[in-house]
């Protein structure tokens, strides 16, 4: 009796890996450090002409120690002893903007609450595309009714006024990003405090207020951002005694012409408070604005 012989186990052929062309990852690599130095050039710039004189600056030179020599001369005319209109001005912008990022953010968050869990006859959907008309209509359109409605209440050129006027332009953001936070909020959570025995109010102010600390930041980062960068009812409203940053970085051209290294030295006191600010919350931000404010 012939045995038969045992199958061999099947082996599965090798496939040769496929060699792909560095090519496109090359490409890619280059696309970012286009893109990269396309962003980073304006702060070199600033950077490096902060530390020029006016003649320096407007040679062609970039590389400092091989083709100029540095000099504090903008640094010590900006935060040395001749720096008081800086000071002046700084502080104003800081009070501006801690004003109208406070208020903004108060009434954006009672707003948006209210708009996400109550329901109003003329259409919620109606009062949110109000809101977000705001943003749509040209600020200089309304410079000029501002401008009366402020010198009827004596509020020209205070910074009380520039508060209430930053502060306009700036809630929608707050009233947006908080009522898109608080329509995703689960309402088990409120509804087992109200089981608790709690009131809305408590329930607002206990449960929904802590948890909504990420939409809270997000929205002061943002109102704060466009209150610090705002000029065009400043150099109108507040020109002299609650003028900000802004109207003074404007202020380096000149008939003369521009003193670009004012100019650069300005750009960069200008953004260092926000960036420096954003370093600290950015964790909060970018949780709150995927939590809520890119949803709706």
């Amino acid at each position: 009796m012939t045995t038969l012989p045992k199958s061999l186990p099947l082996e599965t052929p090798r496939l040769a890996p496929i060699r792909r062309s560095p090519l496109p990852r090359i490409l890619l690599w280059l696309a970012v450090m286009v893109v990269t130095l396309w962003v980073l050039y304006p702060f070199a710039w600033a950077v490096i002409t902060s530390f020029k004189t006016q003649r320096q600056a407007l040679e062609p030179t970039f590389v400092p120690f091989l083709q100029f020599q540095p000099s504090l001369e903008n640094w010590g005319a900006e935060l040395g002893l001749g720096g008081r209109e800086t000071a002046f001005a700084l502080g104003n912008s800081i009070m501006i903007s801690v004003g109208a990022t406070l208020l903004a953010t108060l009434l954006g968050t009672l707003t948006g609450y209210a708009l996400a869990r109550f329901r109003y006859g003329i259409g919620n959907r109606n009062i949110v595309s109000w809101v977000m008309s705001q943003r749509f209509l040209p600020p200089v359109a309304t410079l000029i009714p501002f401008f009366l409605f402020m010198q009827r209440l004596k509020l020209i050129d205070t910074v009380p006024g520039m508060i209430l006027v930053n502060t306009t332009f700036t809630l929608p953001f707050a009233i947006l990003i908080m009522r898109d936070f608080f329509a995703d909020f689960p309402e088990e959570i409120e509804e087992a405090a109200l089981v608790d025995g709690a009131s809305p109010l408590q329930i607002f102010l206990r449960v929904a207020l802590p948890l909504a600390t990420p939409a809270l930041t997000a929205a002061a980062i943002i109102c704060f951002a466009f209150a610090w960068n705002e000029y065009l009812f400043a150099s109108v409203m507040a020109p002299k005694d609650a003028k900000p940053y802004t109207f003074l970085v404007a202020s380096t051209s000149t008939v003369r012409g521009v003193h670009f290294g004012y100019l650069a030295t300005r750009m960069l006191i200008a953004i260092t408070l926000p960036v420096v600010l954003s370093l600290f919350v950015q964790r909060y931000i970018v949780r709150g604005l995927t939590l809520g404010a890119v949803k709706g």
